[in-house]
C-alpha cells in the first residue's frame, strides 16, 4: 500500500513536471514575443550578415531576446539564415517570426528618375537595395555587357527607363542591371519602335532629345511642344542650339555636376565638346540626363507646327514663348534678357 502511495506521488509530479516544461515550451515557442508599437516592422538581413548581427538587429524589435534565441537554434535557423526583406507583425510568437524570416522575404519598390549620371542612379538604387553604389556602377559601366547589348559608355544611361519596379531587396548588383534590361526592352515595345521609325531616330537617339526637352522644361504639358521645335531643327538640317547640351558640357568638361548654372554666356557656346549643340548638327553622343516616359513620348509624339525657336517666358514662370521666325524670336529673346538682368542672374 506503501509503495502504491509513493508510486501515485511520483506519477503526479511526474504530470505536474510535464505540465510546467509543456507550458515552458509553449510559452516559449508561441506566446507574442514583439514590443514595437506601430503593426509591423521591417528587418532587412543581407547576405553577408551573422546570427549575431541579425540578434542585433532584432533586440529593439522582441520583449526576450533569450526566448527567440532558444528557439531559433532549435529550429536550426542560426545556421541556415535567409538574406532579404522580412516584415515582422505586432503580436508574432517567436515560432512565427523565425518562419517569417526563414521564408517570406518581401519585396521592396524601387523608384528613381532625374538622375544625371550613372553616378547618380547607382547611389539612388543602393538607397533601396542591398548593393553598394560602386557594385552597382560598377555593372552598369561594364564594357563587356555593354557591348554585346549595343550600348557604350554615352548611351549607357538610356537603357534605365525612370520608373517604380518591384524587387527584392537582396537583389544582386548584376540581377539588378538584368532586370533594367529587361524592362528597356519591354519599354521599347512594337508601337514605340514604329514610331521612332517614323521621326527616323533609334531608340537611343529619341532618349537623347528627350533628354535635352526634360532639361529644357519641367511642364508636362509643354514637352510635345518643346520637342516639336527640337524636331524641326534636326529634320532640317539645323543645329539644335540647345542651351541645357551647353550647361551639361561645361559640366562635364570641369567634372563638376554638382554646380548650378542658370545662365549661358556667349563664350559658353564655344566650348568644345560632342555634346555642345550650338557646334555639332549632330546629335550628342548620349543623353545630357535621365529623360521620364513623359518627355520620351513627348519626342515620339512631338508636335506637328511651325516653330523654330522658343525662349523662356517672364509672364508665364516655367513655360516657353514659342516663335516660327528669328525676327519674333530676337523680340522675344530681349524680353527674356531684360528680365533676367533684373533679376540679377549672371550665372
Amino acid at each position: 500500500m506503501y509503495i502504491k502511495k509513493i508510486l501515485v506521488i511520483i506519477a503526479v509530479l511526474g504530470v505536474v513536471a510535464i505540465g510546467i516544461f509543456s507550458y515552458f515550451i509553449y510559452n516559449t515557442i508561441f506566446s507574442p514575443n514583439t514590443q514595437f508599437t506601430t503593426e509591423q516592422a521591417s528587418v532587412y538581413v543581407s547576405s553577408e550578415d551573422t546570427y549575431q548581427e541579425v540578434l542585433e538587429q532584432l533586440k529593439p524589435l522582441v520583449k526576450d531576446l533569450s526566448d527567440f534565441d532558444q528557439v531559433a537554434r532549435r529550429k536550426g535557423y542560426n545556421v541556415h539564415l535567409k538574406a532579404g526583406r522580412f516584415i515582422l507583425k505586432k503580436g508574432m510568437n517567436n515560432n512565427e517570426i523565425i518562419n517569417t524570416l526563414r521564408s517570406k522575404n518581401e519585396p521592396v519598390s524601387v523608384i528613381f528618375n532625374n538622375q544625371e549620371r550613372l553616378e547618380n542612379l547607382a547611389g539612388r538604387v543602393a538607397q533601396q537595395i542591398e548593393p553598394d553604389s560602386l557594385s552597382l556602377l560598377t555593372m552598369m559601366q561594364d564594357p563587356v555587357f555593354l557591348k554585346e547589348n549595343d550600348f557604350s559608355p554615352e548611351t549607357a544611361l538610356s537603357m534605365y527607363i525612370p520608373n517604380q519596379y518591384e524587387l527584392y531587396w537582396n537583389t544582386s548588383a548584376e540581377a539588378f542591371r538584368a532586370r533594367m534590361l529587361k524592362e528597356y526592352h519591354r519599354f521599347w515595345n512594337t508601337s514605340r519602335l514604329e514610331q521612332a521609325k517614323k521621326i527616323n531616330l533609334s531608340p537611343k537617339e529619341v532618349s537623347v532629345v528627350a533628354s535635352i526637352v526634360q532639361k529644357e522644361t519641367a511642364k508636362v504639358d509643354e514637352r510635345k511642344r518643346v520637342a516639336g521645335v527640337y524636331m524641326n531643327r534636326h529634320k532640317n538640317g539645323w543645329k539644335l542650339d540647345a542651351d541645357p547640351t551647353v550647361i551639361y558640357a561645361i559640366k562635364k568638361a570641369n567634372n563638376d555636376f554638382d554646380t548650378v548654372i542658370k545662365r549661358v554666356l556667349y563664350k559658353d557656346l564655344e566650348i568644345e565638346s560632342p555634346y555642345n549643340t550650338y557646334r555639332n548638327k549632330e546629335l550628342p553622343p548620349g543623353p545630357i540626363a535621365m529623360p521620364d516616359i513623359s518627355s520620351i513620348d513627348a519626342v515620339l509624339q512631338n508636335e506637328d507646327h511651325d516653330y523654330f525657336y522658343f525662349v523662356a517666358n517672364p509672364e508665364n514662370p516655367g513655360y516657353h514663348k514659342f516663335a516660327k521666325t528669328l525676327r519674333q524670336h530676337n523680340n522675344n529673346r530681349q524680353a527674356y534678357v531684360r528680365w533676367i538682368n533684373k533679376m540679377g542672374i549672371n550665372r
